[in-house]
């Protein structure tokens, strides 16, 4: 019997061959860090760029996350993403003031960025009005997935090199919490847009030593860290490897320390049986899979053909299918008890797709042909996907479900490179996806993901109503209210099938024995700092 950390506050089970493992509080007795070596990992895939603030994707966040500072981020000994953990980072403090109309940051003194120059308040200013897209914006990203974060900034101004101010339209408690995810750092404002693309330049406790495109990227210890005796490591790498066996053999081979995101329980199960003395931490992703339906291509502009879309994709197959139990029902937001404004459990279970799969596919076939669809005509259809194992294991297992109500349908699979572009385009018939929020806060997603004209609302869902439920959740300061509004959301979003969720996934994290000091949080999209984390060799 092996004995591995609780995870998010709860235990859980997870089959290892015939043995059940009981994932335990038991840890190590404490020991104090040490300091020296090199941490190897891998990204999910290869990275499109080095540049959060321009991408979508956990592959480039994990490689430069750990170049940069957010002025506040999430407490690193901490598993969950709230108001109550943020802490300070580039910002010593902060303050609300007008009602909760501004935030005031008050940074510190003596920061410098990886080439010298000095950190001030100009480079929060020069951030935030690029990634929000300002009108005076003195640059332009080439793509801002979370420039709706920011919809309710309406200026940025700097009291002093120290003070910076964001004024706000209406209050909105979220954007602290916002600012403190992993995809929320700090660019020097000196350093062009297009060049952080291929090289990070942070104030972070690792800079970029080499980057080989398609090979690996190399980060060293920053000996000028503002935080005392941090980083413990002298560097991380990132080698390129795309291939889900291939980082399983590595892993095995002892040739990284960390396992992928992305990984199955089938993957984690199979490291542990071949090397026992791995440990396996099974916790949240905050990462769903959703079936994208593109609203403004015929014949998905027929109600009738999205909802049969959505009846025809039984939840309950799912989870045991592709996931191989390894995910959970859910909604739009993160359903209980890892998330804290998902649906109640028992309205779960009334959602579309959730019920009799004989009868949901009766259904399904019945507005198929009400829509002109059916033996003799049937549904021609693309499912595109991202080339990742990940999502052509779901997209494959959605294939088969659409043939079982008569709708033939092919797979494209998209290399990673070009696949948010492809989505941000809508140049696709119907699409798997994995969405993660990059914290489990609704403001985070709706906004991003189902607001009218967002680049990151791939199926190009739009109503009205929704953005007017939008606004006012993020302004009521009421957290039971809030919470109401939030789940009101969540079921129109269902029932409008604006991006069906199959649901959320399970993530495993293998980790060598030498590992120490990693924490993993409710979302996979932060804790990727890695200044805490030791190698006990």
């Amino acid at each position: 019997m092996h004995s591995f950390p609780r995870v998010a506050g709860f235990s859980v089970l997870v089959i290892v061959g015939a043995v059940v493992i009981l994932f335990t509080s038991v840890l190590a007795p404490a020991q104090a860090p040490k300091y020296g070596g090199v941490l190897v990992t891998a990204p999910l895939a290869t990275p499109p760029s080095l540049s959060p603030h321009e991408e979508a994707t956990i592959a480039t966040l994990v490689v430069a996350a750990p170049c940069y500072n957010n002025l506040v981020t999430f407490d690193p000994a901490r598993q969950r993403e709230a108001a109550d953990a943020v802490v300070p980072e580039l910002a010593e403090r902060w303050s609300w003031q007008d009602g909760g109309r501004t935030l005031t940051f008050f940074l510190r003194k003596g920061v410098r960025w990886h080439d010298g120059h000095p950190f001030t308040a100009r480079d929060v200013k020069y951030t935030f009005d690029v990634v929000r897209g300002a009108p005076n914006a003195p640059g332009q990203l080439r793509l801002g997935p979370r420039r709706d974060w920011y919809t309710n900034v309406e200026a940025i101004d700097t009291s002093d090199a120290w003070t910076v101010n964001f004024r706000l339209k209406r209050p909105q408690p979220s954007l602290l919490v916002m600012l403190a995810s992993d995809y929320s750092p700090v660019y020097p404002a000196h350093v062009p847009l297009a060049e952080l693309r291929s090289r990070c330049v942070g104030t972070g406790p690792f800079r970029l030593k080499e980057y080989r495109i398609g090979e690996f990227v190399l980060l060293e210890k920053n000996r000028d860290y503002f935080v005392p005796g941090r980083p413990y490591l002298d560097g991380l790498k990132f080698v390129i490897i795309d291939d889900r066996s291939t980082q399983v053999a590595a892993l095995q081979a002892g040739q990284l320390d960390v396992s992928p995101a992305g990984w199955s329980r089938m993957n984690a199960e199979t490291v542990k049986r071949a090397v026992p003395q791995l440990r396996v931490i099974e916790t949240s992703s905050d990462v769903n899979d959703n079936l994208l339906v593109n609203f403004k291509r015929a014949p998905f502009t027929d109600v009738r053909v999205r909802r049969a879309l959505n009846l025809a994709l039984d939840r309950p197959s799912y989870i045991q299918g592709p996931r191989q139990g390894a995910a959970v029902a859910g909604g739009a937001m993160l359903p209980p008890p890892l998330g804290a404004w998902g649906l109640p459990l028992e309205e779960l279970a009334r959602l579309p797709g959730t019920g009799d799969p004989v009868k949901q596919r009766e259904d399904a076939r019945r507005l198929l042909a009400e829509a002109g669809f059916g033996p003799g005509r049937p549904m021609r259809l693309t499912v595109s996907t991202r080339a990742v194992a990940t999502y052509v294991d779901v997209a494959s297992w959605v294939i088969d479900q659409l043939r079982q109500v008569g709708i033939q349908a092919t797979l494209e699979q998209v290399e990673s490179g070009t696949w948010f572009a492809k989505m941000t385009r809508h140049d696709y018939d119907v699409a798997l996806n994995l969405t993660g929020t990059g914290i489990d806060d609704p403001d985070a997603n709706f906004y991003q993901n189902y607001r009218c004209g967002s680049p990151r609302n791939y199926s190009d869902y739009c109503s009205p109503e929704i953005d007017r439920l939008m606004d006012e959740q993020s302004q009521t300061l009421d957290p039971v209210r809030r919470l109401q509004l939030v789940q009101e959301i969540d079921r129109k979003l269902q029932l409008d099938g604006a991006r069906p969720i199959l649901g959320w996934s399970t993530r495993y994290i293998v980790l060598a024995s030498p590992v120490r000091g990693f924490v993993p949080q409710v979302s996979l999209h932060n804790g990727n700092r890695m200044q805490d984390v030791w190698l006990d060799r």
